[in-house]
């Protein structure tokens, strides 16, 4: 929260770098290192998809879904990957962003430990080390959590953790629970065996949107066509990786160096679950259902609070999507 809070200065400083023209340079920024998750990016970038249309797509790493909500917000890029509530969060801060679609439909978010650290669950976290980055969307929306587990938001202690040192902070013992995206929970599965403890935030009443594609509010309005098409082709790209993803894979392990194929494979089978809600299989791939975006704007507001208040309906839009694209529920495992 403290990195949002000084959004304002950040936006007050930066000055949107975009422009309209199609076939010029444009920005996407992830939410975190790339992985599974963003694979279908790789493939449509791969594949020319976004090339045909104009768009010379460049994918930058990011920092945490915070961060990714400011840049976009703010103009230093126009698209972005970001947890949905913590983009509500900066929205109200005075970000300028938009969301078009959702990559998970369920929260993915989820908190690890080890029983032998004496944690059996969300009861017991108080007096314990929770290890996370701070721009983590898990940080950010930690009092919602506390809140709903019956606990004191003061109650842990935060201690920073890089995404890809987590489960080395928590075999270490450094810190006492973790926080990570459910498509990594084959890795700790195997890292930990039976010791492993985990509660997904979906578990305690909080099914709060996961990460989505967003955009800036002013080039979407300057660039409506633009837009439209990076929806659909990324749509395109999600759906083809869900049929088969084994191509979406080689395009990402091709760009990302440090990245073991079987783990990736295996979050994939996570993601696909993320994916898969009634909207998304019969509406259309990425759809944003309104009523949940209210529960989601309540959640932030009751928890948060918001710094500006703003219609939650101007905060996302699904005119963009292509409603002959939908989620195929056959292909997730059960």
């Amino acid at each position: 929260m403290k990195g949002l809070r000084i959004a304002g200065l950040a936006l007050a400083m930066m000055a949107p770098c975009f422009a309209a023209e199609a076939g010029e340079s444009v920005n996407l920024i992830l939410n975190w290192t790339p992985t599974a998750d963003h694979s279908p990016f790789y493939y449509a970038k791969a594949q020319g998809w976004y090339e045909k249309a104009g768009i010379d797509l460049t994918i930058e790493t990011g920092k945490g879904s915070g961060v990714s909500s400011l840049k976009v917000g703010s103009g230093g890029s126009p698209f972005g990957v970001a947890d949905l509530a913590t983009m509500l969060v900066a929205r109200s801060k005075g970000a300028d962003v938009v969301a078009l679609m959702s990559i998970y439909a369920n929260t993915g978010q989820t908190f690890y430990w080890l029983k032998s650290y004496g944690v059996g669950g969300a009861k017991d976290f108080p007096g314990h080390k929770i290890g996370n980055p701070p721009g983590d969307a898990s940080r950010v929306m930690w009092p919602a959590f506390a809140k709903a587990a019956g606990i004191a938001p003061d109650a842990v202690s935060f201690v920073n953790v890089g995404p890809t040192a987590k489960i080395a902070a928590l075999k270490s013992h450094t810190v006492d629970i973790i926080s990570d995206f459910y498509n990594e929970h084959d890795l700790k599965a195997i890292e930990f065996g039976s010791d492993l403890g985990f509660v997904n935030w979906k578990d305690i009443g909080l099914n709060p949107y996961g990460n989505s594609l967003i955009v800036n509010g002013a080039y979407l309005e300057k660039n409506p066509k633009l837009v439209e098409d990076f929806v659909r082709i990324t749509q395109k790209a999600y759906a083809a990786c869900v049929a088969d993803v084994a191509p979406c894979l080689k395009a990402l392990l091709d760009q990302v160096s440090g990245l073991d194929k079987e783990n990736q494979e295996r979050q994939w089978e996570r993601i696909k679950f993320l994916m898969t809600d009634d909207f998304t299989t019969t509406k259309a791939l990425g759809w944003i259902d309104a009523e949940r975006m209210k529960k989601d704007y309540e959640l932030v507001q009751t928890y948060l609070g918001m710094e500006k208040p703003f219609a939650v309906e101007s905060a996302f839009t699904t005119r963009l999507l292509d409603t002959s694209i939908k989620m195929d529920a056959s292909k997730v495992r059960k």
